[in-house]
């Protein structure tokens, strides 16, 4: 495998799309030992492939304000690889959507997926429809002419979307009684739905505590835990949330959360009425952080910058791609930081994974620290299929074996030498190995 070659002729094919192609030559450079010690792999043409999506749905989605005003956005549905099970992955509805953002999200589901075990394919979706400001009703109506569109590709054998950011339980309500009026029947369709009509026990936190059992794993092949440690948290949605949560109940301290403004520091750790706190401040509908410091005691907003410069033990980016980038990396290893476990979809940008690399820190990538999210998706297509109800202890504890299995696949194909875990590595070999195998029994479709 020519790794530049394949880069070159994907970035004349498909140029300007910076993510995408970002999260490609991260995954090649990785895989690229095993691909070539397997010769079936390139005759089969697998990596050729696997880049490309199986198929992208893109379309209009027209809808109609309060004020009468006929608005305009733009839907996706980017269904990626389907080799070990229905497409799954997320809705995204933020301004900031566009193509390449959504296929380098549905090319990492694509080994997130296969990380989790579970038989998931990769896809993604969404909208650069902006859900913040607006009222209940202008929601509704969006998301059921968004449904409108998107009805006719997915099902619960066939593509099984999620929320993600911008999508919460009320756009997934709206868009699965569209669904169901459409379909005419009440199936697993959507996953993230409420307990009321399908929808499974932890799972807002899920990501948020998949993280967190990760990094717990990472933690401990250095003999460490969380009890004591400082803890970077950044992001304000259910990633965050999750995270903070269960860091706090381990022992460990949350000091930071950001939002778009800046962040917040709590030199005392966050307690458990802060963490209610992040709940309410959010249900405002916007995602400034500032209200922190003026509710409690003790916090400290810092307007405009990020938390990584913060002295932490353990830092849990978990609020939105390349976030992250080499300079803050260096900060967080020249404060002596020991782990850094990513909860959103490569927030790190890879002059900050080289850093990490370079100083032979613990490091997850989040296709599979964040794993958590999807695998308990996954457990409630499984409690749909099965009409069946899990408690929260049960899927809590499928969660944290799903995590600690990831862990030890990760450790498998990316330990070094010199005994040095490369993470990014073992989690890339991983997961490509699964789909590709299932490609070559399936044939050349």
């Amino acid at each position: 495998m020519d790794v530049n070659k394949i880069m070159n002729d994907l970035e004349r094919k498909h140029p300007g799309e910076v993510e995408y192609l970002q999260a490609v030559h991260e995954v090649l450079e990785s895989i690229e030992e095993v691909y070539n010690q397997n010769p079936q792999y390139e005759k089969a043409k697998i990596i050729e492939r696997l880049i490309e999506p199986d198929r992208i749905l893109t379309f209009k989605v027209p809808w109609v304000d309060d004020n009468g005003e006929v608005n305009v956005n733009l839907g996706y549905r980017v269904q990626f690889n389907g080799a070990i099970g229905p497409y799954k992955g997320g809705l995204r509805f933020h301004p900031s959507v566009n193509l390449s953002i959504l296929k380098f999200l549905g090319f990492e589901q694509i080994f997130k997926n296969a990380l989790t075990t579970l038989p998931m394919g990769g896809g993604k979706g969404g909208s650069d429809f902006n859900p913040k400001g607006k009222s209940d009703s202008e929601i509704m109506r969006f998301c059921q002419a968004f449904m409108l569109e998107l009805w006719k590709i997915i099902g619960p054998e066939t593509d099984v979307p999620a929320g993600d950011i911008g999508v919460g339980g009320k756009e997934i309500g709206f868009m699965y009684g569209m669904y169901k009026k459409l379909q005419r029947e009440h199936t697993g369709v959507l996953t993230g739905k409420s307990l009321n009509w399908g929808g499974s026990l932890v799972r807002p936190e899920a990501t948020g505590f998949g993280n967190v059992y990760f990094a717990k794993e990472m933690l401990a092949t250095k003999g460490e835990t969380f009890q004591g440690k400082k803890v970077a948290v950044s992001g304000f949605g259910n990633v965050a949330w999750g995270s903070a949560q269960k860091v706090t109940e381990l022992g460990g301290k949350v000091v930071t959360l950001s939002g778009p403004d800046g962040y917040v520091h709590f030199a005392n750790g966050m307690t458990e009425e802060m963490i209610d706190y992040m709940l309410e401040l959010r249900a405002t509908n916007n995602d400034i952080i500032a209200p922190f410091a003026e509710e409690f005691d003790g916090v400290t907003f810092h307007a405009g910058k990020r938390p990584w410069e913060v002295k932490v033990d353990v830092a849990l980016p978990c609020a939105t791609q390349n976030e992250l980038n080499g300079e803050d990396a260096k900060a967080l290893v020249a404060n002596g930081v020991i782990c850094v476990s990513e909860g959103a979809n490569m927030p790190s940008t890879p002059e900050a994974i080289e850093a990490f690399h370079k100083a032979k820190i613990l490091f997850s990538p989040g296709k599979a620290s964040n794993a958590g999210g999807v695998a308990t998706s996954g457990l409630e297509m499984s409690q749909n299929a099965l009409k069946m109800h899990w408690s929260a202890e049960e899927v809590d504890e499928r969660l944290h074996t799903i995590m600690v299995n990831i862990h030890a696949a990760c450790v498998k194909h990316g330990t070094r030498e010199d005994g040095y875990v490369d993470y990014v590595k073992g989690a890339n070999v991983a997961g490509f190995i699964k789909v590709a195998d299932s490609m070559l029994d399936q044939g050349i479709i």
